[in-house]
């Protein structure tokens, strides 16, 4: 049997291990804050499997790969099917006309099907309705993840470790790599979780905005994920006053009731993030560094995963894989 030390229990890490693991390998975590938490960017995720309305200004293996992610993460916690409903304010159409000519799988909609998708959402001519598209709760797949990995006897240190001190580690400690990956930046990310029980909204819905394109994200019972801005910096312990009143404008601007909302949890978080904003898998003699995955980590982790596995176990070399890294920069 093949053994693996996965470092970091974020979404990367668990879904390369939970691949791992379903392959046959033997697998221990490790985290030196534990089980996933507040602690990690995975946590504050939006967790919408959109691969259409992403890539809208991504590149082509987002789009691709992302919408193999449904299908995963179907397997191992619970997606809701609802579709993506993107809409735009009157001044603002010609960025709904933009969206549309770069993306695809949506059809457009018109008032009356907004209000039939969408009944609370009020004022809007205009939109897209992405059918294909899903949603998870992010913090409900990471324990889902997390627990399977634990009933098939994977054990997690909360230790701090580094890649060269164990066998055949996998490293997915997200921006905590830069010390072994010269390359990687953050971006920071910002988002509110909010109670608004006078709304109900039943899918992810986007909001275009010519400074902060708005989504919002029902968590059920009232409680919505509100996000989230992309501002490239790897400070990530304090949110800006302009992003947290934008933010609320923004939603308020989709129905007055969020002016009335309950402010839950403000969250921060700096994503690890390569040049193109795809992710990599690198080998350095005995260690395998899995990082990059922007702001795609639950549409992206999949793919991560399945290229990881494939690699260490198969030799089997996936688009993810960038090897010669290490020589190109230096030649």
């Amino acid at each position: 049997m093949s053994v693996f030390s996965v470092i970091g229990a974020g979404v990367a890490g668990l879904a390369v291990a939970t691949e791992l693991v379903e392959r046959g390998a033997d697998v221990t975590l490790y985290d030196r804050a534990g089980p996933p938490g507040p602690h990690g960017c995975s946590w504050w995720a939006g967790g919408m499997l959109a691969p259409w309305c992403e890539f809208e200004n991504a590149e082509e293996p987002v789009l691709r790969l992302g919408k193999q992610a449904i299908a995963w993460w179907a397997g191992h916690t619970s997606v809701t099917r609802r579709g993506t409903l993107v809409v735009a304010n009157a001044r603002d159409l010609p960025d709904l006309r933009r969206f549309s000519r770069r993306t695809e799988g949506f059809e457009a909609v018109g008032h009356d099907q907004i209000q039939s998708l969408e009944p609370d959402l009020h004022g809007f001519q205009k939109g897209l309705y992405f059918d294909g598209e899903a949603h998870l709760d992010p913090r409900r797949a990471l324990a889902d993840l997390y627990q399977t990995l634990c009933d098939k006897g994977v054990q997690l240190h909360q230790s701090e470790v580094t890649p060269e001190e164990l066998p055949n580690a996998i490293d997915c400690r997200g921006l905590s790599a830069r010390d072994n990956l010269s390359d990687l930046r953050g971006v920071k990310g910002e988002m509110l979780v909010i109670r608004a029980n006078d709304v109900t909204l039943t899918r992810p819905v986007r909001l275009l905005h010519p400074r902060l394109p708005l989504y919002i994200v029902p968590r059920g019972d009232g409680i919505y994920m509100l996000g989230a801005t992309m501002i490239e910096s790897g400070e990530g312990s304090r949110i800006t006053a302009r992003s947290m009143l934008e933010m609320l404008s923004a939603a308020y601007a989709l129905n007055p009731a969020f002016g009335e909302a309950e402010i839950l949890e403000i969250g921060v978080d700096v994503r690890p993030a390569f040049s193109d904003n795809l992710p990599r898998i690198r080998r350095r003699g005995n260690t395998v560094l899995a990082n990059g995955l922007y702001r795609h980590g639950y549409l992206l982790a999949p793919a991560l995963a399945r290229g990881v596995a494939d690699l260490v176990l198969d030799n089997k070399h996936s688009e993810m894989v960038d090897e010669d890294h290490a020589e190109r920069q230096s030649a």
